[in-house]
């Protein structure tokens, strides 16, 4: 199945492409023998990482000095089925496995880390989560536009006090005729200026047992988005706080089950840990080659003590 799709993935891309110029590769990158992957799933990582060589690296410079989301990205990216790859046909996805996932997730990176963020963000922390814990009436409604990248995702976990640490969460779910009302705010929301649907959690109860994921649409009374942040890096990656004031929520838009939110976040969080070791890989080669003072890098106390540090806190 997957050969197929590979092909179809291909053709896609090379309508897309800007000119005839061979792409420059770098050898250790497209070594398939050394990282073990079949031809299927070489020619897969070959063809997205020429079409981000050729959409996206060009403009990377742009989107970091206008921190501007590149929206026409969103469509061209759906229609190669990369935004779908983990969903199943009937949805509209690839049907295919994670180990696709990470090699989108490593060329796109490659090409911009912001790109690839926002796209993590709506692939993997959103799409991921409402193909694994939504009912079917809410995998019908929601992700057939999220896959074609007609709309876009985001998630809603860390708050002003609040990071992964749940149960310090302040936003709180108040129980109400037919659903639950909102009230409190998000912060640090990749995608969150754009999103048209969002994956978002509050409290319901005590502790980390007191938990409810929510499938919040935008345009919902009483939900509303604040400036758009200037950060530092992964500009372009847009990001901002979200404010829920008196929210209601119908009970349709519960994702799993009332209080069993902490469950459907730690099962999307150990998959986004998968997604970004790649970028742990390209750091532990770093370190290895970036030489100062007649040395590598990584010799040195300070960077020996980073890597682990790291790998701990996504293995």
């Amino acid at each position: 199945m997957f050969a197929v799709r590979s092909r179809v993935l291909s053709s896609a891309l090379r309508s897309t492409r800007l000119s005839s110029t061979p792409v420059r590769r770098a050898s250790t990158f497209y070594n398939a023998a050394v990282a073990g992957l079949t031809d299927e799933e070489s020619e897969f990582r070959n063809a997205v990482h020429e079409f981000a060589q050729r959409e996206v690296a060009p403009r990377a410079a742009e989107i970091d000095k206008t921190n501007q989301s590149p929206m026409d990205l969103w469509e061209k990216l759906g229609s190669m089925g990369l935004h779908g790859i983990t969903v199943s046909e009937a949805y509209g996805g690839l049907g295919s496995g994670y180990l696709q996932h990470t090699l989108a997730m490593e060329a796109l990176s490659a090409a911009s880390g912001s790109v690839a963020l926002s796209y993590g963000a709506h692939s993997n922390l959103c799409i991921n989560q409402i193909h694994r814990h939504g009912t079917e009436e809410q995998k019908k409604k929601y992700l057939p536009p999220l896959v074609a990248g007609t709309k876009i995702g985001a998630l809603a976990m860390s708050e002003p006090g609040a990071g992964s640490d749940v149960v310090a969460m302040q936003l709180k779910a108040t129980p109400k005729d037919g659903g639950y009302v909102l009230n409190g705010n998000k912060f640090w929301i990749t995608n969150g200026p754009v999103a048209d649907t969002l994956v978002v959690y509050a409290k319901t109860g005590e502790g980390s047992k007191g938990i409810t994921t929510f499938i919040i649409e935008k345009g919902m009374t009483g939900f509303s988005t604040h400036q758009k942040l200037d950060k530092f890096g992964m500009r372009g990656s847009d990001t901002c706080e979200l404010v829920f004031e008196d929210c209601f929520v119908p009970n349709e838009n519960i994702l799993g089950k009332v209080n069993k939110g902490a469950g459907v976040l730690m099962s999307g969080l150990d998959l986004e840990r998968l997604v970004l070791s790649a970028a742990f890989d390209v750091a532990v080669d770093y370190v290895h080659e970036r030489k100062q003072f007649g040395q590598p890098v990584g010799t040195f106390q300070l960077m020996q003590g980073k890597p682990p540090f790291a790998k701990r806190q996504f293995s």
